[in-house]
């Protein structure tokens, strides 16, 4: 069964068979991810290739395979117009399973009725992409499934983001979803498909063998000539000998794709003017309907025109049919139609599609936007209204490109900036990268009011980060955030100084732009409470405003449903150290993003699993950090993605994952972003100290975590290198080092009293009793202990395990047993195995069995498995554990069946009893 493309559309089998000489390897990767999605091991591929260079062919092959073997088959190519429309091509690819919704949860169901209907709204793309991994899923339990988009570069934004969601979680299922772009940068999409197939040109031999196959009895130099032109693109090899046959040259020093355009235009050249009309209507509006085609061309050509001329068109193998519906044969045919007309031609078609077209408001505009040409001020001011009538009812897809296009109308050259700054701001919300960095470009700031500056200064900062020369780019923040709240627009103001204090803890800005920022939020008043303004402080002058900063947020009283304001509180909490406020409030904060589908700011959000290490909460550390860089990964939050990836490092040394921790810890310095990201930077080096340090390497392990304490050093950040006192500390004494190191931390006392969070409580009394002199120890350890907060006990373990290696170096073996005992049953419980086995060693010294590590069969999960077993613990249903963790509730269920008989349970019942290790 073949849904969305009849079969006869696919390819002639001739067609198939030549263009694919040359494609045995692409082709052996293709079969085999057909017969692996039968046996319900689907995935995901995309087929790029700047050229197309055979392409479209290689993924329509695929779609051969999957028929003999009884799969459905979804097919949707990109039509360029569309790209206007959110969920157009979304919609189209879906129309034949859509009966199949009332087999989905209400949210799902309503979800996609509301996308597809007149009041849809883009704003959560990804919930709709949940319900469509859902409806493709249900799909899939039937038959098989195979979903092909061709052109992804043109199909609409929504549609694409929707349907790489799903493409991403198909493993697992009997569904293969395929996708083509033409293109040489396959991450410019965010397909996040592995593997993925680039297409390069067809070898020498293997363009010779095509050429002669489908053109044979070439005389030689034209042979030749065809071969030099083609740069081995199939589609070229097979449409530049008609070229050549009909005597059309002057085309040699033009690139290939302007050629294969002329081929097919001279192709288009020989039809009857009536079927020239019929295909210039049709590249003009792809998805028109028959009748509506032959209407319009009609009143072109001013000859009433029949079916008889589309007749021609396929039998000049120009277009085909699909579904009953025209199509051209090849988007080259209908970019080659669209372009040899005149301009003045295109301009009346797209004038009549706009009086036809008056009952779908929304494309009729489009075409009325096509037909302009220079400044049109009243067709920009509509273009606008329309942009914002689109975002009150959500669609902000659609809104971009008419913002877009009134900018182009417009001769004001501020307020074509204006324009552009909205289109961007919208852009950056669809995470649409490339388009954003476009349209930023494209926009003069020397041109834009104090109020787009500002929103201009937001966009970069949030789609294009530039880490070079923070000074300058935090100077340029803090003077346009304030020349934006003098003109009242206190909000933008906010937005760009909290982005500048941001920049201040990530990039550890100096003294001067730390206190510009702080300044200025000064100048603002308000209330101090104000969690933005906490925020601001606690990135900008910790060590200013600490006793403040640290009572504000132990006395907030947030709306647990305000996700940004939650964020701001648990982001001041995590720079300055304050753990136990920062998981208060970034759970919920996630929890808050989780459930609108906002995956960019939930990857956020996670970011905050970095705290939870240090309150031992390890398997959920974990759990955070390998769902948020997933998330990261997919949503493109970098920033968000150098701190999951630390914290998935840090959390792989403390369970004694050396290689894993060592792969992290490489991957972490290989980012592009990492240099010059000094929380990052420093985060890395605690990890290479820690895996020193616990591979008994003292000397190694106390240089690299000093590097994080010169401040002439990359690697130092002037707050967070204090997390690493303590392991500073423990290297020091291993190494010998202790005096070096009480110096390089001298000024922690008087810190630690200015800013009085758990980070600086515990680095200062941790560090004060191990590296305090002999004679002083034994009250030291007992002052340490009482003075440490209640809800680290990672650090207590630690300072349990110092105290005992002290005692039993001062003979006390039998009082050495109770810390040692301690440090060890701590460690066990948190899963910190590395520190556990260092625990076992002495406390056996000291007299004492300890055999081997108590683990729960929980410890054998991988995080995303672990986080399903809590959920189902608690009673959640596969649906709801799927909807939390965006995955189809069908891998939910196959999960939970393949860890039912490794944890040795037989229902969901057991699971919480099997976490705890009473099993």
């Amino acid at each position: 069964m073949l849904f969305g493309v009849a079969p006869e559309a696919v390819l002639d089998l001739k067609e198939t068979t030549t263009v694919l000489t040359g494609r045995d390897d692409e082709r052996r990767v293709l079969r085999d991810l057909v017969a692996a999605t039968a046996q319900g091991r689907g995935g995901s591929l995309l087929v790029y290739g700047a050229a197309g260079v055979g392409k479209s062919v290689l993924l329509h092959s695929a779609v051969s395979d999957a028929q003999s073997r009884g799969f459905t088959v979804l097919h949707v190519a990109g039509l360029e117009p569309e790209r206007w429309y959110p969920f157009a091509a979304l919609h189209r690819l879906l129309r034949p399973v859509l009966p199949l919704t009332v087999m989905l949860p209400d949210a799902h169901r309503e979800t996609l009725d509301a996308t597809f209907g007149d009041s849809g709204s883009d704003h959560d793309v990804y919930r709709v992409g949940l319900a469509v991994l859902e409806l493709l899923t249900e799909a899939a339990e039937q038959r098989p499934l195979l979903v092909t988009a061709d052109d992804v570069q043109w199909i609409d934004s929504s549609s694409r983001d929707a349907l790489a969601f799903a493409a991403r979680r198909a493993g697992g299922h009997a569904l293969l979803v395929l996708g083509s772009a033409r293109t040489d940068d396959a991450d410019r999409f965010n397909w996040g498909m592995r593997p993925a197939v680039r297409l390069g040109p067809l070898s020498p031999e293997a363009a010779g063998k095509l050429l002669d196959a489908t053109t044979p009895g070439l005389a030689r130099p034209a042979r030749q000539l065809i071969l030099d032109h083609s740069g081995g693109n199939p589609l070229a090899l097979v449409e530049l000998p008609k070229v050549v046959r009909s005597g059309a040259g002057g085309t040699g020093a033009l690139p290939l794709t302007r050629r294969l355009e002329d081929a097919f235009a001279d192709r288009a050249d020989a039809v009857s003017p009536g079927c020239r009309a019929v295909l210039l209507v049709l590249s003009a509006e792809p998805a028109a309907t028959l009748d509506r085609i032959l209407i319009v061309a009609s009143a072109l050509s001013g000859t009433p025109l029949t079916v008889d001329v589309l007749q021609e068109a396929i039998d000049a193998r120009l277009v085909r049919l699909a579904g009953g519906a025209p199509e051209f044969r090849h988007p080259l045919i209908r970019s080659a139609v669209y372009h040899r007309a005149a301009i003045g031609e295109r301009r009346v078609v797209h004038r009549i599609l706009a009086a036809q077209m008056s009952d779908s408001p929304e494309r009729s505009l489009t075409h009325e936007a096509a037909a302009a040409t220079g400044v049109d001020v009243a067709l920009a001011t509509r273009l606008e209204q329309f942009a914002d009538a689109a975002l009150a009812r959500g669609r902000v897809a659609a809104a971009v490109p008419a913002l877009c296009r009134a900018a182009g109308l417009t001769g004001d050259g501020g307020r074509r900036t204006g324009l552009l700054v909205r289109a961007a701001e919208l852009s950056a919300e669809l995470s649409d990268r490339h388009l954003t960095r476009s349209l930023l470009a494209d926009a003069d700031l020397s041109l834009a009011e104090p109020v787009d500056q500002a929103r201009l200064l937001i966009v970069r900062d949030s789609a294009a980060f530039e880490p070079d020369e923070p000074t300058r780019r935090i100077s340029r923040m803090v003077t346009a955030a304030a020349a934006a709240f003098d003109t009242g627009s206190r909000v933008i103001a906010e937005n760009l100084l909290w982005r500048a204090g941001a920049r201040c803890f990530f990039q550890d800005g100096n003294d001067r732009v730390r206190a510009e920022t702080s300044t200025q939020l000064d100048r603002w008043g308000g209330d101090p409470a104000d969690p933005m303004a906490l925020a601001v402080r606690a990135y900008a002058r910790p060590y200013d405003h600490g006793k403040q900063i640290v009572e504000g947020l132990a006395d907030a009283a947030p709306d647990w449903q305000d996700g940004r304001t939650l964020h701001y509180l648990g982001t001041s909490a995590m720079v300055v150290g304050a753990s136990t406020h920062a998981a208060r409030y970034l759970g919920p904060a996630a929890a808050v993003w989780r459930a609108e589908g906002r995956l960019g700011l939930l990857t956020r959000a996670l970011a905050g699993s970095w705290p939870m290490v240090y309150l031992g909460r390890l398997d959920q550390a974990r759990a955070d950090a390998e769902e948020g860089v997933a998330l990261a990964e997919e949503t493109g939050e970098k920033i968000a993605w150098l701190g999951l990836k630390a914290t998935a490092a840090l959390v792989a040394v403390l369970r004694g994952e050396t290689e894993a921790a060592g792969r992290a810890s490489g991957e972490l310095r290989a980012a592009p972003l990492f240099p010059g990201m000094r929380f990052a930077m420093v985060m890395a080096q605690q990890v290479d100290g820690l895996r020193a340090l616990l591979a008994g390497e003292a000397e190694t392990a106390y240089q690299l975590l000093a590097q994080a304490f010169d401040p002439a050093d990359e690697h130092y950040h002037s707050v967070s290198r204090w997390l690493l006192a303590p392991d500073l500390a423990d290297a020091a004494i291993a190494a010998g080092t202790a005096d070096q190191a009480r110096h390089l931390i001298a000024e922690l006392p008087l810190l630690a009293r200015r800013l009085p969070s758990e980070m600086m409580t515990v680095a200062a009394a941790y560090t004060g009793a191990v590296l305090c002199a002999d004679t002083e120890s034994e009250a030291r350890y007992v002052e340490a202990l009482a003075a440490l907060p209640a809800g680290w006990p990672l650090a207590r373990a630690r300072l349990h395990l110092h105290h005992g290696r002290w005692l039993r170096r001062h003979r006390r073996d039998v009082e050495a047993r109770k810390p040692l005992r301690a440090a060890r049953d701590e460690f066990e419980r948190i899963g910190a195995w590395a520190w556990a086995a260092a625990a076992r060693e002495p406390l056996r010294a000291a007299g004492e069995a300890s055999g081997g590590p108590h683990r729960t069969p929980a410890v054998q999960l991988s995080a995303q498995e672990l986080r399903i077993v809590v959920l189902a613990s608690q009673g959640l249903t596969n649906r709801e554990i799927g909807q939390r963790l965006f995955l189809s509730h069908r891998t939910v269920g196959s999960q939970l069946y393949r860890i039912y008989p490794r944890l040795g349970v037989s229902s969901r019942r057991e699971l919480a009893a099997a976490l705890n290790g009473q099993r």
